[in-house]
């Protein structure tokens, strides 16, 4: 219950947007002094008043209520940044009624070629998604191409319309076997020059309670089921689609990840405290095949998961953004600080290479909430030489 004399400012998804939320104990002449703020509205969805989120708008929430004398409490707010929304790709639409009959002649043999690798259909699709932008930007015959219509290509294409690196990444990869099948000189040391570094940006990463609130706040049955088998389990979100009934180990508490990326099959864990979940979404629901079905039996649409994830975690007042694979980042993190060792992580995860695994090391916070910060340790040293237990601050004398 909130004291009396206490105003608490919390971060609110309202409208589409960040507010901050304002609780307190009801009192007309202070909800009439707030009406005459800027930008201050009650919601009955709430039943709260609030206002869009600015650090100017929180200094002027925190000097109102100071000033009546309430004591404010911000902690959970104090140090929140509104999302940044990146800027998106602008892509490029080709027109394939507009390729010559050798163009689309070449690019099925391009695709047959990949498939003759045996790469996944999802690979094949990307790569020759790159190939087709390729021929119809260029608009030369295929065997004419020189290195530098490859560079004019990523440059004014691929860079300037905002690709990602990953993407760009791909990108290179596809024109490098695009090169060994049409070109007497393949040019993949040249190509690999102008491959950009791999971004070394850390996932983000839920806290426990976090994951909790989210699991709790998902009242779907089969929604809850879907995301606690997602982090239970560490799974990604073709996996969990893909996962059949029959792949469900209930007696040795596994599950049978067949095919996982890179065509390897894996063991992984079944939480026992899920298992409760698990039997009641099965009686409910009685999926036929897939652990996972849509309407008639079909398959269950990725989409469809993404979406009342994001509904999830408005609904448990979540600031990060969130997708079904942030749950599998969580998953391996708190394993780590749980002490589990790396390389039965990158077992249960189905990594390749351990380089892979290693992200979690920096994002681990197992270690770090040990290390004491160098303000806490003057602190405490001036707390050891005062007397009569007086009081050590940073806002006043000693």
């Amino acid at each position: 219950m909130i004291n009396k004399k206490t105003v608490t400012l919390l971060p609110l998804h309202h409208l589409g947007n960040l507010q901050i939320a304002i609780k307190f104990l009801y009192k007309l002449e202070i909800a009439n002094d707030l009406n005459l703020l800027p930008n201050i509205t009650w919601s009955k969805t709430h039943n709260c008043y609030y206002s869009p989120y600015s650090i100017s708008h929180k200094q002027m929430l925190f000097s109102f209520f100071n000033d009546r004398g309430y004591f404010v409490d911000y902690k959970k707010i104090q140090f929140l940044q509104p999302q940044k929304n990146k800027a998106r790709p602008d892509y490029y639409e080709v027109d394939k009624d507009k390729l010559s009959a050798a163009d689309k002649k070449n690019l099925w043999k391009y695709v047959s070629y990949l498939r003759g690798k045996r790469y996944s259909e999802s690979t094949v699709k990307t790569y020759y998604h790159f190939a087709l932008m390729l021929v119809a930007y260029i608009e030369k015959p295929i065997d004419t191409l020189a290195f530098r219509d490859y560079e004019l290509f990523l440059e004014k294409l691929i860079t300037k319309r905002n690709y990602s690196i990953s993407s760009h990444r791909q990108c290179i990869s596809a024109l490098k076997h695009f090169t060994d099948l049409f070109t007497d000189e393949p040019l993949e040391k040249e190509l690999i020059s102008l491959r950009p570094k791999r971004s070394k940006q850390l996932p983000t990463v839920l806290s426990r309670n976090e994951v909790l609130r989210i699991l709790q706040v998902t009242k779907n049955l089969k929604h809850r089921a879907v995301l606690g088998l997602i982090y239970s389990s560490g799974l990604r979100i073709g996996e969990l689609l893909s996962l059949k009934l029959n792949e469900i180990d209930i007696d040795r508490k596994q599950l049978f990840i067949k095919s996982g990326k890179g065509r390897k099959d894996r063991t992984v864990i079944l939480a026992e405290s899920i298992l409760p979940l698990l039997f009641n979404y099965l009686n409910t629901y009685a999926p036929k095949e897939l652990f996972v079905e849509g309407q008639n039996g079909n398959p269950y649409s990725a989409e469809s998961i993404r979406s009342f994830l994001r509904k999830s975690c408005k609904e448990a007042q979540i600031l990060k953004r969130v997708t079904p694979h942030t749950l599998r980042h969580s998953f391996a993190t708190h394993m780590l600080e749980d002490g589990v060792d790396l390389r039965y992580i990158q077992t249960l995860l189905g990594h390749s290479k351990p380089e892979t695994t290693m992200i979690y090391t920096h994002v681990t916070q197992r270690d770090l909430m040990n290390i004491q910060s160098p303000l806490d340790r003057v602190v405490n040293q001036l707390k050891g030489k005062t007397q009569n237990h007086t009081k050590v601050g940073l806002s006043g004398n000693i």
